[in-house]
């Protein structure tokens, strides 16, 4: 595992796959457009060196665009086994001897090594400052973009029962010591901000452990604490600190924190920003957040990301989400297979879904069951599923299994008056429109009128067989 970003970047620079920019450059439209072009090329991570008017700062960006970089930042060669390690305390059977019991203690033991670790001393504590948000090169992304945003801020809040939330919300600088957060009627922070009052202690982090970064993004399973779960991710325990300003831990080798609080009665007009649907987002009202302090490494490096039109960096990450979560998904629906969340579905816009069919009705039964999942699948517009022999990552035979396999008026279920995206721009109202779900499964006698799904053609074998040699000589061209 890599203690912090600057870690990961020298692992990214071994392998080739960082690239250094000395070229001055601003964060207002400069940075941004560079990272789009080399995103949309399927460039390299990019580390500018040079960033007018931040003399401080130098500013890193693509980091996770590629499922290579993303496997290398949480260790593993296959995503699905960082999913399992979340599962494995739950997955045993209830203990019932003393030794299932003594295993159970052991596994729990074992689960407590991903809890936090308290730290005294850390790096993101090297500088305190008065709070100064203007001096951080956050990103204008977009010409009609309302302001500057801190992109890839996660924002670490913390429940009355003491359970730490790690969230990422787009987060737009208004003068020196004001932001608004942006922080959607679904999101744990939300929630936490309509059950509170005054002021509540926040603090946005820039930079720090990769891993970390990465699980402010995945929907974490409520109401486990994000901490543990960045410790799950990464293996072992997250290193923290006692902030200065508020009583929060906060991530020890983050590059900066800006800690201070978020005023729930203090509501204000954020956007518009150019959002991952490819348009301009127009905005609410949303809660302010104050800076008290800012804690902040000598050098300190920000990391932002930029979205638009897909495939951009956050394309990537949508896919460990996929491939993370799916044996989570597997547990929960044992009858799932594997699942597709296309880059150009826009993460919650389309999800495909294969399946084990075993009675009449059982893709109509997983589609309802995704979307009473929680935050990963709740939002999800468009759910198709299709036969357990369909390769979900490959669109034609998706196609095919729509085109030969669905009936419009028995198959496609619309579900109206249901809670969407609220940056959907589909919808006629922000947060609230309908779903389709698309069960593209051969279909079953009792589904077919009574009658048997048609036999599907298959070659014979032994002619198969006796002209493979044929075959393989005119493909060779001999």
């Amino acid at each position: 595992m890599f203690s912090d970003i600057r870690d990961f970047l020298d692992a990214l620079k071994e392998r080739g796959w960082l690239r250094r920019v000395s070229d001055p450059l601003s964060p207002e439209l400069e940075i941004p457009e560079v990272l789009r072009r080399v995103m949309y090329a399927r460039g390299p991570a990019l580390l500018f060196e040079s960033v007018k008017g931040f003399p401080k700062w130098r500013v890193v960006g693509n980091l996770f665009g590629s499922l290579e970089r993303i496997r290398l930042a949480l260790g593993a060669e296959r995503l699905e086994d960082v999913g399992r390690r979340l599962l494995a305390p739950m997955a045993s059977p209830p203990p019932i001897t003393l030794m299932d019991k003594f295993r159970a203690a052991a596994d729990l033991f074992e689960f407590g090594r991903y809890a936090p670790k308290a730290v005294r001393s850390a790096p993101v504590k090297e500088v305190e400052e008065a709070p100064n948000l203007l001096s951080i090169p956050a990103f204008k992304s977009w010409p009609g973009d309302a302001g500057r945003y801190i992109t890839f801020g996660p924002l670490v809040t913390r429940s009355a029962s003491g359970i730490y939330n790690v969230g990422l919300y787009r987060i737009q600088i208004l003068n020196e010591a004001e932001a608004i957060v942006h922080a959607q009627i679904h999101k744990r922070a939300a929630d936490l901000f309509a059950s509170s009052r005054g002021c509540v202690d926040a603090a946005i982090v820039i930079g720090g452990d990769p891993v970390f970064l990465l699980s402010a993004m995945m929907p974490t399973p409520y109401p486990l604490d994000e901490y543990l779960f960045a410790g799950v991710l990464r293996g072992s325990g997250l290193e923290v600190t006692r902030g200065s300003a508020t009583d929060l831990y906060i991530p020890a080798r983050a590059e900066a924190v800006v800690e201070g609080c978020v005023d729930v009665s203090d509501l204000r007009r954020e956007g518009p920003f150019g959002d991952h649907y490819g348009v301009y987002d127009p905005g609410g009202l949303y809660p302010v957040f104050k800076a008290k302090l800012v804690l902040r490494r000598e050098d300190p490096i920000y990391y932002g990301t930029v979205v638009g039109k897909p495939p951009l960096e956050d394309a990537y990450m949508g896919k460990a989400v996929e491939r993370i979560f799916l044996p989570v998904l597997q547990f929960l629906l044992p009858e799932v297979v594997d699942m597709n969340l296309p880059e150009f579905g826009l993460f919650q816009g389309v999800a495909i879904v294969s399946i084990k069919k075993r009675f009449p009705g059982h893709g109509k039964k997983v589609m309802m069951a995704l979307w009473g999942l929680g935050h990963m699948m709740a939002l999800t517009k468009f759910v198709i599923v299709v036969d357990h022999d369909v390769n979900v990552h490959d669109l034609n035979e998706v196609l095919f299994a729509i085109a030969q396999r669905v009936d419009p008026q028995r198959d496609v279920v619309i579900v109206p008056g249901a809670h969407v995206d609220v940056l959907d721009t589909g919808s006629p109202t922000p947060g609230y429109g309908s779903k389709l779900g698309i069960d593209a499964t051969r279909k079953l006698p009792e589904e077919y009128g009574g009658k048997p799904w048609p036999a599907e053609v298959e070659p014979d074998p032994e002619v198969a067989k006796r002209v493979g040699d044929v075959v393989r000589r005119i493909l060779e061209g001999r």
